[in-house]
């Protein structure tokens, strides 16, 4: 008998546990759809403001068609978390539970298609396009630098160009004092030797030309940067910047081309593969064959000479084309919800919030099926007569009476059945 009445107790104690549930469940839902109703409707305004964004055109239809989005997109975030309050927390079946689950899934990843990744683009939009600005300044300096270091190092070629003019200079003061042929004076080997120095001192010119635009054009691209910087930070709408920035851009794209031009790497290359098989050769003009002989035999040194500078220069040359050249920077204008997705691990706060104000339904699903499922674990094993209370009794009561009344009044005898009990007072 014991066992029986701790057994009683304990089913009157989870019963009214079920209740006191069932009586906050039942006050939240008073303002449950409400509450559902503001976050669908936050959603579809900023939901009109990522719409807005990707329109061209700010005409009516423009902004009819984004009303109408955002209305569709808060009507759908609202029915769909409905049917999910509703249906999840009412089902028991574990096969019906995994299906409502998939469902959620499936709806919730539609919700952050539609919707939040517009929200995003509302919340950080213009922050995600002035980091693509500012990242584009970024590639561009690195293709200014890289470029500006690759027409110096194409400079220096100036130096080799200048050593090998001043041995040919050299070589023809010797033949002028007679250490080379032998024959003192300005005679054919001479005019070999200055004939090559002459051109040599040409490209040397022609580089050293070059130099005063690679600089001027470098210091013309950095100000064209620093006002691209500017203008990632400037206040104001992104949209009129990013137009300016569009044709800043295009300046400094052709100056990095510029740059690339002046390389003259390939001028000298060219020059040292004309030095040795362009060699105009005089006429020999000594006084007796043994001294043509000797000045023919020097001729022929300086022509292997000139090939041996010719080749070392040509290949300086080739080591400077070689070098890695300055990458192509394209710089792309795009909206405010590609800058978003595109710089996405930048804005996570941001893509949070988006997408928490989608989802946050989620979580009171989950919590009103976790309620719903204690109720029913409070009730479990507890005879229907002790899970009802006062006013449901007399409800039944007055139910039974108006039965028995319209029966009565048709002369049909009433089959009283059992007596209902009353409910157990642990029950209350």
């Amino acid at each position: 008998m014991s066992n029986n009445t701790r057994l009683s107790e304990s089913q009157a104690r989870g019963v009214r546990y079920a209740r006191e549930l069932e009586g906050h469940l039942g006050w939240l839902d008073t303002f449950s759809g409400t509450a559902l109703g503001v976050l669908a409707t936050a959603s579809g305004i900023y939901t009109y403001l990522g719409v807005s964004s990707l329109l061209d055109e700010n005409g009516a239809m423009s902004v009819f068609a984004a009303i109408a989005y955002s209305v569709a997109v808060s009507v759908g975030i609202f029915v769909f978390w409905s049917y999910m309050m509703r249906l999840f927390p009412a089902v028991r079946s574990a096969r019906a539970r995994i299906g409502l689950m998939l469902t959620m899934g499936a709806g919730s990843l539609a919700i952050v298609a539609m919707s939040s990744w517009l929200n995003a683009a509302a919340l950080a939009g213009s922050a995600a396009v002035e980091q693509h600005l500012a990242k584009t300044v970024q590639d561009y300096q690195v293709s200014l630098e890289r470029a500006h270091e690759v027409a110096l190092t194409g400079q220096s070629l100036e130096r080799d160009v200048a050593r090998v003019r001043q041995s040919f200079e050299d070589l023809s003061e010797q033949e002028a004092a007679g250490s080379l042929s032998g024959l003192a004076g300005r005679g054919a080997v001479f005019r070999v030797l200055r004939q090559k120095a002459a051109e040599l001192s040409g490209l040397e010119g022609q580089i050293s030309a070059q130099t005063p635009l690679v600089e001027a054009s470098f210091i013309e691209g950095n100000a064209i940067l620093s006002h691209m910087r500017a203008l990632t930070v400037e206040p104001g709408p992104v949209e009129a910047r990013s137009v300016e920035f569009s044709e800043q851009a295009v300046r400094l794209a052709g100056l990095i081309t510029q740059l690339r031009q002046l390389s003259v790497a390939p001028l000298v290359e060219r020059a040292a593969q004309d030095l040795a098989a362009s060699v105009i050769l005089p006429e020999l003009d000594g006084g007796s064959a043994e001294s043509r002989n000797d000045q023919a035999a020097t001729i022929s040194s300086v022509l292997e000479v000139l090939a041996q500078r010719a080749t070392t220069l040509e290949r300086a040359a080739q080591d400077v084309q070689a070098l890695q050249p300055a990458d192509d920077v394209t710089y792309t204008p795009i909206s405010s919800a590609d800058a978003v997705i595109l710089y996405a691990r930048n804005f996570v706060p941001s893509w949070a919030g988006a997408i928490a104000i989608d989802l946050l339904p989620a979580v009171l699903v989950f919590i009103v099926a976790i309620t719903q499922n204690a109720i029913r674990g409070g009730r479990e094993g507890a005879a229907i007569e002790d899970t009802l209370t006062l006013a449901e009794l007399r409800a039944a009561m007055t139910a039974m009476r108006d039965v028995e009344v319209t029966l009565n009044e048709r002369d049909v005898p009433l089959d009283p059945g059992p007596p209902i009990p009353a409910p157990r007072q642990a029950a209350e």
